[in-house]
């Protein structure tokens, strides 16, 4: 049996989660907590995990609209 780390399961459900939302501010926010608490699972910066998160949730259904 393959074990997960909890912390890795937490930010794959985060991630798969972060798609329901359908504004630009309300994925920002999504990206913003996910990143924040993605980056505090890792032990690394809160707010550059935050500030990242927030960006690629906002440019996350420009980019998808770019692909198309």
């Amino acid at each position: 049996m393959v074990k997960i780390p909890l912390r890795a399961a937490g930010i794959v459900a985060a991630l798969a989660l972060s798609g329901c939302y359908g504004t630009d501010v309300e994925r920002a926010g999504a990206g913003a907590l996910i990143g924040g608490l993605g980056a505090a699972a890792l032990d690394k910066n809160v707010a550059g995990g935050a500030l990242i998160g927030a960006a690629g949730g906002a440019l996350a259904d420009d980019l998808a609209d770019f692909t198309r």
